[in-house]
């Protein structure tokens, strides 16, 4: 009997191993075949509590910001002929000549043109785009990348290399909604702002920080400066891109990074929406930018500068070391060695200041300017002219 009952057993031992292996098997590889009410019986009921706000935005989300500004945001890729290329072209041409080859051989095939990307946005129905002038600085062919993936080819209207700014015109055929302007005096340390565009050619891309400072200059990035700083990531490709607030208004045009690899470092900057403004508007009504100009030569006060000049260590302004024969400034009566204090009742502190004081008046408008000639103060009416292109004279 002992016998019978151990035969028994060892074949239901080895049946239900047979079994559970087959459901094992087919569990794992056929899932489909089992029902769920099978699978919840063995490995019990599990239970998923999912968020009752569906389709809700999440408290503090920049969606409404994003989804509001982003479509105006493009990319732009440009195409240039460096002049080495220019150069192995007429050397390809001579390379046919067998002559040529005899001699030197055969050339390598000409190198393809250079291509870069940046970002613009779209400011306008009439297809008004604003970008950095170094994204699209001696471009051959302009190509704008629409948010729904449009490609339309695009004009330069003009371009301002002092500010950084260019205006690009594509064809006004469905574009997007164009971007907001924000005004600049709602702009404070510490908003948050997003920076929109197409870093490193991934393509559309936000990022978030906050306003780390206003009215940043001395940078040695372009001629006349007023940047906002900011945190937000800004890369390789974001150039020429939105700078937004909260509510999706255009704050600013990202421009350059400080940064020791190429990449964001916490420290970018934003060309300011009212100066990027300015640009425009002159651009489109006359091609270019003009600024007034007195043909200085001017250089800052240091200490060690006033003690030899015999100045009181408090004196403000800025010394003109030359002075433009036959300019404005000469003109004028200026001589150099004089001491710049203020023009227009505005004092000024040192050479940046200078600069864009005098190109806001525009030619032809009159800097009366105050002077101090060998301790003695004196008073003189300049006439603005206008700036040369290029120039390094104020």
């Amino acid at each position: 009997m002992n016998s019978f009952f151990q035969k028994f057993w060892l074949l239901f031992a080895q049946a239900v191993t047979v079994l559970l292996a087959a459901w094992f098997i087919t569990a794992t590889l056929k899932p489909s075949w089992l029902n769920a009410s099978q699978v919840n019986s063995l490995v019990g009921d599990i239970s998923v509590k999912e968020s009752p706000y569906v389709g809700q935005l999440s408290p503090g989300s920049y969606h409404d910001a994003v989804k509001r500004s982003m479509p105006a945001v493009v990319n732009i890729f440009t195409s240039k002929t460096s002049a080495k290329q220019k150069t192995r072209k007429s050397a390809n041409a001579q390379s046919a000549d067998p002559l040529f080859q005899f001699f030197f051989g055969d050339q390598p095939p000409e190198e393809s043109p250079s291509s870069s990307l940046g970002s613009g946005v779209l400011v306008s129905p009439e297809g008004i785009i604003l970008t950095n002038h170094h994204v699209i600085s001696n471009a051959k062919d302009i190509d704008i990348a629409l948010a729904d993936g449009r490609k339309i080819k695009a004009q330069l209207i003009g371009s301002d290399p002092d500010t950084d700014i260019a205006v690009l015109k594509i064809e006004p055929k469905q574009l997007p909604t164009p971007i907001t302007f924000a005004k600049i005096e709602s702009v404070h340390v510490g908003d948050v702002v997003l920076a929109i565009g197409n870093p490193f050619g991934v393509g559309q891309t936000v990022t978030s920080g906050i306003v780390s400072a206003l009215g940043r200059d001395h940078l040695g990035i372009n001629t006349f400066e007023n940047f906002i700083q900011t945190d937000a990531a800004i890369n390789p490709g974001n150039s020429g891109g939105a700078l937004v607030d909260t509510r999706g208004n255009l704050v600013g045009i990202n421009t350059a990074i400080y940064s020791n690899n190429g990449g964001s470092m916490g420290i970018g900057f934003a060309i300011p929406v009212n100066l990027v403004k300015q640009v425009m508007e002159s651009i489109v009504a006359k091609g270019s930018v003009t600024r007034g100009w007195i043909g200085v030569e001017p250089q800052n006060l240091s200490k060690e500068l006033s003690e030899s000049l015999g100045l009181p260590s408090a004196t403000a302004g800025v010394l003109l070391t030359g002075v433009l024969e036959g300019g404005p400034a000469d003109r004028g009566g200026a001589k150099p060695g004089d001491i710049l204090t203020s023009v227009n009742e505005q004092q000024v502190k040192d050479v940046r200041q200078l600069l864009n004081q005098i190109a806001e008046l525009g030619p032809g408008n009159t800097a009366h300017l105050r002077i101090l000639r060998k301790n003695t103060a004196l008073e003189l009416n300049v006439q603005v002219g206008k700036r040369p292109k290029p120039s390094t004279a104020n």
